[in-house]
């Protein structure tokens, strides 16, 4: 019991409530500014003004219907997916990293990225041809074979009732490396629409709609409350499987929930963005560098820092090169590149 009453962060205390509440009120305000910048500049009185007639649903009433129009049916939507995805990444990466006990595992670990690719391409390219996919839609098909992939993992790791943590990457990594080359072969067969898949993979929000929200919502809301109430559990993990036994935790239990909930929320933010990378590798570090490795305050503060980042790289893909845009896996990866050698570095200096 020693080692466990030396860990400060396994013992009962206090959520820390100040850097939370802060970094709300950060995430609210950047959402109010990304909403009205644009190729239409709206001020963010003007902003907050439509905000409520389109909450009270009177935006028909809003003094300006142009202003109306962009900010409630088309930045809005955008900006509130962009944070929702990236919330729901950091969340995940947060999950993965404190259930693999290493700060290098993201939400794609365990395949889920390269399943919805494949999704992805097959509806993109055969959509035209076959109704079925057609009628469905890339978000539905990406999402049933994002989670397809983890179910497959997880069946092809577990032994009896345990799930050992090696299995589960090497089966993730082969079972993503297969999808990967599935995808790119199936890319070959329509080079005109291969253009499309491609621009897919690299993630975007600029077919963001209120439908998308709806979607995605329900996952992330589930995963969120199911990751906060696994916080403690979290922690616990850290001491190991044997030490967390001893310790009357239901490892294998944890670990299933975890890996179902972290893996419904990281296929949800896929199917409506496409594959976004280093979100979720990064943003939990960053904030377990700056506060700590308590997942009571490390679990909110990755989302919150997650829908953040992602909000503010939208901003960025959309308006540096404007009127064109890039994607935002692109200023991802130029951000998370970078980092992720930091980490490597980290690591082999022993301060990991």
């Amino acid at each position: 019991m020693s080692q466990v009453t030396s860990q400060r962060w396994l013992l009962p205390g206090r959520v820390r409530w100040t850097p939370l509440l802060v970094s709300f009120v950060v995430l609210a305000a950047v959402v109010l500014l990304a909403t009205g910048v644009g190729s239409v500049g709206v001020a963010p009185a003007e902003v907050v003004q439509v905000l409520w007639f389109g909450a009270t649903g009177q935006l028909g009433e809003a003094p300006n219907s142009v202003a109306a129009t962009i900010v409630w049916r088309i930045r809005l939507p955008r900006v509130l997916l962009a944070a929702l995805v990236g919330g729901s990444l950091a969340l995940s990466g947060a999950a993965f990293q404190g259930l693999f006990r290493n700060p290098l595992a993201d939400p794609y670990l365990l395949g889920v990225a390269s399943g919805a690719g494949f999704g992805a391409a097959l509806t993109l390219i055969f959509a035209p041809t076959v109704p079925l996919l057609a009628m469905l839609g890339v978000p539905l098909v990406s999402f049933v074979f994002g989670l397809l992939s983890v179910v497959v993992v997880v069946l092809l790791a577990r032994q009896g009732r345990t799930i050992p943590m090696v299995s589960l990457i090497l089966a993730g990594v082969v079972l993503g490396s297969s999808f990967s080359a599935a995808t790119s072969f199936v890319m070959l067969l329509d080079r005109e629409l291969a253009a499309n898949v491609l621009a897919w993979l690299l993630g975007s929000f600029g077919f963001a709609s209120w439908a998308n929200i709806a979607a995605i919502l329900p996952f992330v809301l589930v995963a969120g409350v199911a990751t906060l109430a696994a916080s403690r559990a979290l922690n616990v993990l850290q001491l190991g499987d044997e030490a967390a036994l001893h310790l009357g935790l239901p490892v294998e239990t944890v670990k299933f929930a975890l890996i179902g909930v972290a893996t419904l929320a990281t296929a949800a933010a896929v199917s409506v963005s496409g594959i976004i990378g280093f979100v979720g590798l990064m943003v939990p570090h960053a904030v377990r560098l700056a506060f700590g490795p308590d997942h009571r305050t490390l679990v909110p503060l990755s989302a919150l820092w997650g829908a953040l980042f992602m909000v503010l790289a939208d901003l960025l893909a959309r308006t540096i090169i404007a009127p064109a845009e890039i994607p935002v896996g692109v200023i991802t990866a130029l951000v998370g590149g970078p980092f992720f050698l930091y980490l490597l570095r980290r690591e082999r200096r022993g301060f990991g």
